[in-house]
């Protein structure tokens, strides 16, 4: 009895002292950590881009590792290392942006996926922390249906607005990058890298350059005709207040995720009878 005791003891206080990120397990750990996360983990997806004058370049990846870190330690998930490698063509012409050919960060990404998988993460979480994933992420998630997979990949967007959240001092419209909402982010995430003496010298406005083209036509150039200089919004407004509320929201948002995903079992079984029924179109029930 006080031998099953100790070894209770020991079993929690070893899991307690598990680190959340992947590069920091020992292999033993690791075994421990794929149980204690029930197969589940994060990939935050961030990437390098210039972010106005006044924010790093891995801002997006700094903040969305922030966000996981912060979730996982409430809701234990083992997070992959850094990952940037997404889709950024938009700020090629920006000294230090890193921008991957396409069916690089599709090969890359699913070999990622499937790797974490043969580890035993057989439920992946990409965590997108880059406006510029809005549609990659997705497509992705569906080219999941393409071949049959022993793992689901789930995909989270950024969250920020939400009911109590401190009046802005910008435009809400075109606050999209490196203005008010993510530099105040930034100032809770990574303060130390927060400049924001430097954000007005740089404008942050819409010009606007292709207003004859009607509303739902879409062109892949609409970034750069509207925000040149990468940079949208005002930074220089932002707060400590409107960040820590941003940080809450999507830390909130992540741990009720990662639970949800822990007692999915649903999608997996569906995912598997879909990949069965395609396999045979013409017998799949009517």
């Amino acid at each position: 009895m006080y031998l099953s005791l100790l070894l209770v003891l020991s079993l929690q206080a070893n899991q307690a002292k598990l680190s959340v990120h992947w590069a920091e397990l020992s292999a033993g750990e690791f075994r421990d950590a794929i149980a204690r996360s029930q197969g589940t983990c994060l990939l935050p997806f961030g990437i390098m881009e210039k972010h106005g004058l006044h924010l790093p370049l891995g801002n997006d990846l700094l903040n969305v590792r922030y966000v996981a870190t912060n979730a996982a330690q409430q809701e234990y998930a083992i997070i992959f290392p850094e990952y940037y490698f997404g889709q950024i063509f938009e700020a090629k012409h920006e000294p230090g942006t890193v921008a991957y050919s396409r069916g690089l960060q599709l090969q890359l990404l699913q070999e990622t996926t499937d790797e974490m998988a043969r580890n035993g993460c057989k439920k992946v979480i990409i965590v997108n922390g880059h406006g510029g994933n809005n549609s990659l992420l997705p497509f992705f998630a569906q080219s999941q249906l393409e071949a049959a997979h022993d793992y689901v990949v789930y995909v989270m967007g950024i969250m920020r607005a939400g009911p109590g959240e401190p009046p802005h001092k910008s435009d809400r419209s075109t606050d999209m990058h490196a203005g008010e909402s993510e530099t105040s982010l930034s100032m809770i995430a990574r303060p130390d890298l927060v400049h924001l003496d430097r954000a007005r010298q740089e404008s942050g406005a819409d010009q606007g350059r292709l207003k004859g083209l009607p509303e739902g036509l879409y062109t892949g150039i609409w970034w750069y005709a509207r925000f040149p200089n990468h940079y949208a919004g005002e930074g220089a407004v932002a707060s400590r207040e409107l960040g820590e509320f941003e940080a809450r929201t999507w830390i909130s948002g992540l741990v009720q995720a990662i639970r949800a995903v822990k007692a999915d079992s649903e999608s997996l079984r569906l995912q598997n009878e879909f990949y069965e029924q395609s396999k045979k179109p013409l017998q799949t029930p009517q």
